[in-house]
């Protein structure tokens, strides 16, 4: 829900939480119904470019990288050597970014049902989409709750599930049925990750039951990794990340330590803090 009360700034309302996230805009630079949401792209004065989907902030340019680093890099340490990724959702290309980054990777498969989400992305924040045309990069624009049931038994090694809140089509992306085909198609040291909401605001009504959901799937192991990120409700988010059959509390510290490529706010130090659990987690 948004306010337009005063045009110099563009408003968030999250009701449920009973608080508001607003930043002040220059322009509306795009405004589109496209056949599954509505997307706007908004100048902001001090956070770069803003896409909203739905009336829901997406991403902007100044504080993207905090969730797309921590969406990608822990999951795919975490592996013994990711070749092969899935990316569901994941349409401003983002994630797809830092995925190409990790040099073991041969292939990174990104399936959003929303063609225009990357186009509008390619337009107005040509950054994310960089790796787009990397040899090792495929695009594929289609349901990836359905994909998944598709998918080749032990075909993937990691599984990032970059959606949208769990309303509307991206619903079915948090239940037990779409963790079971998940966990088919991954690798026997396969790793998935799920983006989870807020830590403060979510904790009960998502985070928990996305665990059990994990488990009764035949997840072994599962861990919720929180992450600030200034935009999205609370200034508090999450990734929760499960293990097909390895430890999701170990990770290749080494490798990370030493990585080969730029990030902003990743690194060993900060996925090794990340495991360290709220005391509120424990219940």
């Amino acid at each position: 829900m948004i306010t337009d009360s005063d045009a110099n700034w563009f408003t968030e309302i999250y009701s449920q939480g009973g608080c508001a996230y607003s930043l002040q805009i220059r322009e509306k630079l795009h405004e589109e119904q496209s056949p599954y949401q509505r997307i706007e792209i908004y100048a902001t004065t001090h956070f770069g470019n803003l896409m909203v989907i739905d009336g829901c902030y997406m991403l902007t340019t100044r504080d993207n990288f905090l969730y797309h680093e921590m969406m990608s890099h822990p999951a795919l340490f975490t592996h013994p050597n990711p070749r092969r990724v899935a990316i569901i959702g994941g349409g401003d290309c983002g994630t797809l970014r830092e995925v190409l980054k990790h040099p073991s990777v041969e292939h990174a498969l990104q399936v959003d049902i929303d063609e225009r989400v990357t186009r509008l992305a390619e337009q107005y924040f040509p950054e994310l989409c960089e790796s787009n045309g990397d040899p090792r990069a495929e695009l594929y624009f289609g349901d990836g709750i359905q994909w998944m049931k598709d998918a080749e038994p032990g075909s993937v090694d990691v599984i990032i599930v970059d959606s949208t809140d769990p309303v509307g089509p991206a619903e079915g992306l948090f239940t037990e049925a779409f963790f079971r085909d998940c966990h088919r198609a991954l690798g026997e040291q396969g790793v998935m990750v799920q983006q989870s909401e807020s830590p403060l605001l979510h904790y009960e009504s998502i985070i928990q039951p996305l665990h059990r959901a994990m488990r009764a799937a035949g997840f072994a192991d599962s861990v919720t990794l929180p992450f600030p990120q200034p935009c999205y409700p609370s200034g508090w988010w999450s990734a929760t990340m499960a293990g097909k059959g390895g430890d999701v509390l170990s990770f290749r510290v080494t490798d990370a330590g030493q990585k080969t490529f730029a990030t902003r706010y990743y690194n060993a130090a900060i996925h090794q803090g990340a495991l360290a659990q709220p005391e509120f987690f424990q219940g």
